[in-house]
Parts: structure tokens; sequence; C-alpha cells
């Protein structure tokens, strides 16, 4: 029987997956862009431009929304680097409590990033600071996602920990790559 949290984590993660199918979205877009412009910049057509000058500074950026999008859903999978040798070689109660001492600093490195990538966006909104280079855009739009995502990564290692919980008292084993 799953309980309301158990419910609320399935939720969750349709809309963790459903994030990551707009990395997908955006990974083609951005496939699309880089072909756009390397194809205009080696074949000449009357009234078009000779490649497309925004295509370095928008795949940049598309680049970071795709890691943004996916990271969350990332973790939920257990596909994050994770080097857990030492885990699977302790006794499995110490490696359990060790798994609590991960996910609660990653809690709190994920909240402090939020907290102050929230700052960051704000500051750069209120003072109108604008990214200069092809393409003249406001700075907090790139910073934006940044608090977003680690609120996400936020909740999703609060899941993490009430997983953990209702496990098995031992190292978790979605990361394990070698027998």
């Amino acid at each position: 029987m799953t309980g309301p949290v158990d419910s609320l984590s399935n939720a969750y993660g349709r809309f963790l997956s459903a994030l990551s199918l707009l990395g997908c979205a955006i990974l083609m877009a951005m496939m699309l862009v880089i072909v756009g412009d390397v194809f205009l910049r080696n074949v000449p057509l009357p009234g078009t431009p000779r490649g497309l000058a925004w295509s370095t500074e928008v795949s940049e950026l598309m680049l970071y929304l795709i890691t943004m999008c996916v990271a969350p859903w990332l973790l939920r999978q257990g596909q994050h680097i994770r080097v857990d040798i030492v885990l699977q070689a302790i006794p499995p109660r110490l490696a359990w409590a060790l798994e609590w001492l991960g996910d609660l600093i990653g809690l709190v490195c994920c909240v402090v990033i939020a907290w102050y990538g929230t700052q960051a966006a704000w500051s750069s909104y209120q003072s109108g600071a604008v990214n200069i280079k092809t393409l003249v855009t406001p700075e907090w739009w790139a910073l934006a996602p940044l608090p977003v995502v680690f609120v996400l990564l936020s909740i999703e290692m609060l899941f993490r920990m009430h997983r953990l919980q209702t496990g098995v008292r031992g190292p978790r084993n979605d990361a394990v790559s070698a027998a």
C-alpha cells in the first residue's frame, strides 16, 4: 500500500520526467541551430546570411538549460556521478547511515545554492544588468533557472531521504556498476 508521500513522490517523478523531455527538446533545437549555422556558413544561398551570428551564444544557453532540465531527473534515477565502493564494502547499517549523511549534505547544499541563486537573480533583475554579446539580454534570464532547479533538487533530496527511511537498511543499489 502506498501512502500520500509515495503518491506525491510518484507525481513529482512524472513531473521530472516531463522536465527531462523538455531538456531533450532543447537538445534537438540546439542541434538544429548548429546545423543551420554550419549549413548557412558553407552553402551560399541568395538572400540568406552567411551563418547565424547568434548561434554560439544561443547554443551555450541551451546547453545550460538542458543541464537544468535534466539534473533533478538524473538525481531521481540515481544517475548522478557516485562513487560508492566504500558503501558497498562496509556493514549495511553503517552504509545506510552514510547514505543519510550524504543526502543531508546534498539537501543543505541544494538549499544554500537555491538561496544564493535567488539572491543573484533578483539582484540582477533589480539592477537591470544585461549580457552584451551578439544578443543583448537581461542577465537575470540566464540566472533565473538556477534557483528553480535547486529547489527541485532539494525536493527530490527530501523524497530520496523518505525512500531511504522506508527502504532496506543498507546502501542504495541505484548507482552500483560493478558486482
